[in-house]
């Protein structure tokens, strides 16, 4: 079984440190989105990459509709991969969606983990005024669902750049559009149901583990208003504002998600 999901999910394994750290892409993305990042904490970490099934190169003859329509069973993958590595007091990294996907399986198994860094992390996209505004209403996301399923390259061409959203880098944007055309375009059209439609504002208040959430000054997908919502229903969270545009810091901004990461683990690794 542990040979099973390392294969499922395409687990890497690199690092020469003991302390585990996991890290969690978003949707449409892969572990390689990560290769910025990772090389800082080689020498003081194990680090684990992983795709989620329907992901990069994890197993897409595992993928189940009934597990993936919502998402528990990526949280489900998590919780597979660090019993199938025999991991304890993992540090959890999960960029977008991966945040909650992490924070869902903390909740599930919080003695798992050690620590959670979410990067631009929404528990809602669904505006529900006047509480809250997660920054679409439900028509736009339908719109969006909609052209996924007539036009998925055409969404693809129009998504990645509002994601990433550095105009001086334009390769990062191109990189990202063809994560997107490369996954099936019913799974990440599922996968995409599963993130844009969920309401995880209920969970949040439940994560025991210390939370690091960085966020971006201007991110459209998740904006700053939505960074300080989650601070404020996680009791034990502590929350970095980057000056930086877009919603992917660990690929446009590395340095500065780099030193976030680090400030953090130096003020609370020790004492934890």
């Amino acid at each position: 079984m542990a040979y099973n999901v390392v294969e499922r999910n395409n687990v890497t394994i690199t690092g020469d440190g003991e302390i585990p750290i996991m890290f969690a892409h978003g949707f449409g993305c892969d572990q390689n989105m990560w290769r910025f990042i990772t090389p800082a904490f080689k020498d003081h970490f194990k680090i684990i990459l992983f795709d989620y099934v329907g992901s990069g190169n994890s197993d897409i003859s595992a993928y189940k509709s009934e597990r993936y329509r919502t998402l528990d069973g990526y949280a489900q993958d998590i919780l597979e991969v660090i019993d199938a590595l025999e991991l304890d007091d993992v540090i959890f990294v999960g960029h977008s969606v991966s945040s909650i996907i992490g924070a869902l399986a903390s909740i599930k198994e919080p003695k798992k983990f050690k620590h959670l860094v979410m990067i631009g992390p929404s528990p809602c996209y669904l505006n529900d005024p006047p509480e809250y505004y997660g920054g679409y209403d439900r028509s736009t996301i339908e719109e969006l669902l909609n052209l996924m399923e007539k036009n998925y390259i055409g969404w693809a061409e129009f998504f990645a750049p509002e994601i990433m959203k550095n105009e001086d880098e334009p390769e990062l944007t191109e990189e990202l559009e063809e994560s997107f055309c490369s996954t099936d375009p019913v799974i990440a059209h599922e996968f995409a149901k599963a993130t844009f439609l969920a309401d995880n504002r209920e969970d949040l208040p439940e994560v025991d583990v210390p939370v690091l959430i960085i966020q971006c000054e201007n991110d459209s997908i998740a904006p700053l208003r939505i960074g300080k919502y989650v601070h404020s229903q996680i009791k034990n969270s502590t929350l970095e504002v980057l000056p930086a545009n877009g919603h992917c810091p660990h690929m446009s901004d590395p340095e500065l998600t780099i030193e976030a990461i680090d400030n953090y683990f130096n003020q609370n690794l020790a004492r934890s």
